[in-house]
């Protein structure tokens, strides 16, 4: 057994050894100190503002105001589109931790939600996150009542009250006024484009608007307004707290525009068309002033504000009156006899003697072709204002090569064919066609000669002549003014500044007496009891107010030696009218087209007339003609114009030659 040791340690030594720990403790212990309190310092002393505006920035939020859109006014201060209040439900994703808990949290107090969750995350995924996502829009007030009582309590919901485009007039203006909706992929990279940066974070604001078409587009950034800012306190959780009026800027809304349209002349327009398909248009022949543009059947812009579903997109998009189309600048017809004062008045630039006579038997022929006039037996011996006061085909046929289709289109272009408007405001105009010499030998490489045959189509408003129906109106507006070119234009004011048009007129350059020749024609047209359209022209606003007009039928197909009737309504002729009025001193010019109509005098005519009617009765000054004294004097010279020709049946269709074809 080993013995017991004893071990004796050293005290200083123990003691040395716990003095070194304490020491380098304390070193370490003084080094952190050092550290934090000079940290402290950078942070307080050296980056203290930087900080500070961070925990701001973290205190204050600020959300964009859009501005209130500007409104769109009539001529009479009528608002046809403008603002309503709107409740909706927003949701800022940024302050959300579980969307899809969010979302189960608004759909048990908004149950309709449900269906739009796979819209609403889309949606979320496809935005930047300091822009909102619209949950519901255009709430009821029960709706809005109770997601409100629930919103301070569901972090990142946000329910409040916003304005949404209404259209007053529902489809009356549709086309020429157009209609708002939020801004697509396509738009936003061009307004990127054009600002060469970012893009306005109004843009992107769900409550924003820009316009799609019609003067809502055209004047899209005169209407938009300038945003406004809202600063607001919030919490750590992102709730508001408060709002900072002094820190808040208020938003300026867009400016309005008032167009030369009148609300009532229009609704009365789209009445008397009911469900025809075709467009009117009225212009003021001294200033250029559209009073009326329709189109029809038209559609209701409301349901495109907030995005009109697929099925009735489809709906409207199949009809086969296609009441997307504006078809009083995006259509283009065969003007049919409508055209002949124009080849009248190029006649009269060719020498031709207006009262020099045509014998009518009913047919034309020219070499081994035969051209029929619209009435059987023909007109017998006419002049050039009987001419055009019976629609008499054969006239135009014989004399028309002496113009020749050079002279023909040249005129046209001089009255508004074969041109678009740029005053008017609205995209989508289409040029038409008037044929030339020039034309032939550019589309026809085979066979780029003109033929006398041609011209003979030419002359009576067929052929490839097409023309829309807003040139219908300047060229009767240019023959009822007689010495301006004056154009059409909608916008009178945008803002407090007044648009001027008219001092761009040029002179028409067309003598003045070339122009009365066919305007007699016009007036005998309405207004002589053998006239084409005598029975549809009357006023009966008293023997101071006249009308003159005339008729137009316009083939869709050829016939060829087939039945002129057509059983299916896309294969009936196009019914033209054309006047203005009043006679002795013109004010008003309108062109009404109706789609497959089958005849100017029989369809479009009566609808003329009633929109003419109004228009006068709302004139102040033509008021007083109308209960003032008799006037004896009323276009005697066109009265005493042109040979007493035999009665035609004025109800009758004027039907056009069945071997030519309108294109």
């Amino acid at each position: 057994m080993a013995d017991p040791s004893i071990v004796f340690t050293d005290v200083n030594e123990r003691q040395g050894a716990f003095h070194r720990r304490i020491f380098l403790m304390g070193g370490v212990t003084a080094f952190g100190l050092f550290a934090l309190t000079g940290r402290l310092v950078h942070l307080q002393g050296v980056q203290g503002e930087k900080y500070k505006m961070l925990a701001a920035a973290n205190q204050y939020n600020y959300r964009i105001e859009p501005p209130p859109r500007g409104e769109i006014l009539d001529r009479n201060g009528k608002v046809i589109a403008g603002n309503r209040p709107s409740f909706r439900v927003m949701l800022e994703a940024n302050l959300i931790k579980n969307i899809d808990d969010t979302l189960d949290q608004i759909a048990y107090v908004l149950p309709q939600t449900l269906s739009q969750r796979r819209r609403i995350l889309r949606d979320i995924n496809q935005s930047q996150r300091f822009v909102p996502t619209i949950v519901a829009a255009d709430l009821a007030w029960e709706d809005f009542a109770k997601i409100s009582l629930y919103a301070n309590d569901i972090p990142g919901v946000v329910a409040d009250m916003d304005e949404m485009r209404t259209y007053y007039y529902g489809g009356a203006f549709s086309h020429v006024v157009g209609y708002v909706n939020k801004i697509n992929a396509k738009e936003l990279a061009r307004e990127v484009e054009q600002t060469g940066g970012k893009p306005d974070k109004l843009l992107l604001h769900p409550g924003f608007r820009i316009g799609k078409s019609g003067i809502e587009k055209t004047y899209d950034v005169q209407l938009r307004g300038q945003a406004g800012g809202k600063k607001i306190e919030v919490d750590a959780r992102g709730k508001v707290v408060a709002e900072d009026d002094e820190g808040s800027r208020p938003a300026v809304g867009g400016k309005d525009i008032v167009l030369t349209l009148d609300a009532d002349i229009q609704s009365r327009a789209v009445e008397v068309f009911g469900e025809d398909s075709g467009s009117a248009i009225m212009m003021n022949c001294q200033t250029g002033e559209v009073l009326c543009m329709t189109s029809s059947p038209g559609f209701d812009p409301n349901l495109f504000v907030s995005g009109i579903s697929g099925p009735a997109y489809r709906l409207l998009a199949e009809y086969e009156r296609l009441p997307l189309l504006d078809k009083a600048v995006g259509s283009t017809y065969a003007p049919g006899s409508t055209f002949k004062m124009n080849t009248a008045i190029a006649l009269l630039a060719a020498g031709v003697d207006p009262s020099e006579r045509v014998t009518c038997t009913g047919v034309y022929r020219m070499g081994n072709s035969s051209f029929r006039c619209w009435k059987p037996g023909g007109h017998g011996s006419v002049d050039m204002r009987g001419a055009l006061k019976h629609s008499c085909d054969v006239y135009f046929y014989t004399l028309c090569n002496r113009a020749g289709v050079n002279g023909i289109a040249r005129t046209a272009r001089m009255l508004g064919f074969e041109q678009t408007f740029p005053d008017l405001g609205i995209e989508g105009q289409k040029k038409g066609l008037i044929p030339d010499t020039a034309y032939k030998a550019r589309a026809f490489k085979k066979d780029p000669t003109w033929h006398p045959g041609e011209t003979v189509s030419v002359s009576i408003g067929q052929g490839y002549v097409n023309v829309s129906a807003i040139q219908l109106a300047t060229y009767i507006a240019r023959i009822a003014n007689g010495k301006k070119a004056v154009e059409p234009y909608l916008v009178r004011k945008v803002g407090s500044e007044l648009e001027d048009h008219m001092s761009r007129f040029r002179d028409l350059g067309i003598p003045e007496s070339h122009i009365q020749i066919a305007r007699d024609g016009m007036y005998m047209v309405s207004n002589d009891s053998d006239g084409t359209a005598f029975r549809q022209s009357q006023l009966d606003l008293g023997p101071n107010i006249k009308m003159s007009g005339k008729t137009g039928t316009a083939q869709v197909r050829s016939y060829g030696s087939g039945t002129r009737k057509a059983a299916e309504w896309k294969y009936k002729d196009h019914g033209l009218f054309v006047c203005f009025a009043p006679s002795d001193a013109p004010k008003y010019a309108l062109a009404v087209v109706v789609e497959h109509g089958v005849a100017g005098g029989k369809f479009a005519a009566p609808k003329a007339r009633e929109i003419m009617r109004l228009a006068l009765m709302k004139d102040p000054d033509i008021q007083k003609r109308i209960i003032g004294p008799v006037s004896t004097a009323v276009d005697t010279a066109a009265l005493k114009a042109g040979a007493a020709d035999p009665e035609v049946d004025t109800l009758a269709p004027e039907p056009l030659t069945d071997n030519i074809r309108s294109d």
